[in-house]
């Protein structure tokens, strides 16, 4: 287990956003996260998770405790049987799952962090979520000073949310455990319009899974969702904003003013969210509102592939990419009367 003191936090994010940590500390096996974990409570020192950094926007101020960085590795596959250490690559495991010849989470390829975070999030794209394919959930109960396991159902697994999510001073992801489909090679049914019409084919059509994860890749990297050190479009944290999920109430009140904006042929999207809930796109509010492409003349923009994507131009701080993000916020609720909600987890700072 490695320590350090004052150690810089920004080069852990995908943002590279953030003051120091008081305390960095690095463990790469499930018994040095468990035991920081542990020093931290017993001590009631402040502590932060940080995987991928991926999902982070952490103050300029930085974190005045101990920042826990979870760097263990583990990938191993018994038949169609995934489990992945909480540390581990997403993006890589996603491609030794499709080389294997499985199906489930091929079209979830190119997301930056670690596999730890993806059931906190229930991380979620081109028609796939993880809770689909998640049996188990190994973690570390800080209440109750033991691991535990959690089953699919009692992870509390709903759009970008989880029973992690909700309790996040509670538990500490250690492992994963996936349930994949031995489908020949083949991907799992392709949910997504804009995936199939990539492919050419038709929604709930199969296609080699080695097939369906490249298209996403080059969809992703499209927009800027693919990490690269060069390119600041994906200096992000991926989509900024959830999609807005609106009561029947909501979305009739929603209507009304996209009609008196822009006119009543136009149509917003509209995906059914259950018990009569209508999800719409984050991205074409923050569009319609005016905030297109490459919005911005500060050293925080909008990614100038994809307008869900707030960006650090290279001299960005903290502050800097908040007044933005408020920027956009406030814009769309005044243009259509619907309040965006933040994605990235925010340490130290609030929207």
């Amino acid at each position: 287990m490695q320590e350090r003191h004052e150690a810089p936090l920004a080069p852990l994010t995908t943002f590279r956003l953030g003051g120091p940590a008081a305390r960095l500390v690095t463990a790469v096996t499930d018994h040095e996260v468990i035991t920081a974990v542990r020093e931290a409570d017993a001590s009631g020192t402040p502590l932060l998770i940080i995987g991928g950094g991926s999902n982070l926007v952490i103050s300029d101020k930085g974190f005045d405790g101990t920042a826990l960085h979870v760097a263990t590795t583990g990938f191993r596959l018994d038949g169609t049987t995934l489990e992945l250490a909480a540390g581990e690559n997403w993006s890589d495991a996603v491609a030794r799952t499709v080389e294997a010849g499985l199906a489930g989470i091929e079209c979830l390829a190119g997301i930056p962090g670690s596999a730890g975070a993806t059931p906190v999030q229930n991380v979620g794209a081109y028609g796939q979520d993880v809770s689909q394919t998640i049996t188990e959930v190994v973690a570390y109960d800080r209440h109750a000073g033991e691991t535990v396991v959690l089953r699919n159902a009692d992870c509390g697994f709903s759009y970008r949310h989880s029973r992690f999510k909700a309790d996040p001073e509670r538990y500490v992801v250690l492992r994963v455990r996936f349930e994949l489909e031995d489908a020949d090679g083949m991907s799992a049914p392709i949910r997504y319009p804009e995936t199939a019409r990539a492919l050419g084919v038709e929604a709930g059509d199969r296609v080699p899974a080695a097939t369906a994860r490249e298209t996403v890749l080059k969809l992703r990297a499209g927009k800027g969702m693919v990490l690269d050190p060069e390119d600041h479009d994906t200096w992000s944290a991926g989509s900024f904003f959830t999609n807005p999920v609106l009561s029947p109430e909501q979305h009739a009140a929603f209507l009304e003013r996209v009609a008196q904006r822009l006119g009543d042929d136009v149509q917003p999207p509209a995906f059914p969210a259950g018990d009569g809930l209508v999800k719409t796109s984050a991205a074409w509010l923050i569009d319609k509102a005016g905030f297109t492409k490459g919005y911005g003349d500060g050293p925080a923009r909008i990614s100038t592939k994809h307008t869900l994507a707030l960006t650090n131009r290279g001299a960005a701080t903290t502050e800097d990419l908040l007044a933005l993000a408020r920027e956009v916020r406030d814009g769309v609720h005044r243009a259509f009367g619907v309040t965006l909600v933040n994605e990235p987890v925010t340490v130290g700072v609030t929207l």
